[in-house]
């Protein structure tokens, strides 16, 4: 449980300060909404790949 909860800090870290160089860089300014939003649109995508991930190597999809 421990080790998700650092798993999910860490990729939203990640994803946010990805999405806020990528707006900063090409767009002259990083809204800490639009960050935020697309950094949990992409957790959440990320997550729902390793559910899904799980459930083909575990032969239930």
């Amino acid at each position: 449980m421990l080790r998700e909860i650092i798993i999910l800090i860490a990729v939203l870290a990640g994803f946010a300060a990805a999405v806020a160089g990528y707006l900063a860089v090409f767009h002259g300014e990083a809204p800490l909404k639009e960050t935020l939003s697309t950094a949990f649109a992409a957790v959440i995508g990320l997550y729902a790949g390793r559910y899904l991930e799980r459930r083909l190597a575990d032969g239930r999809a």
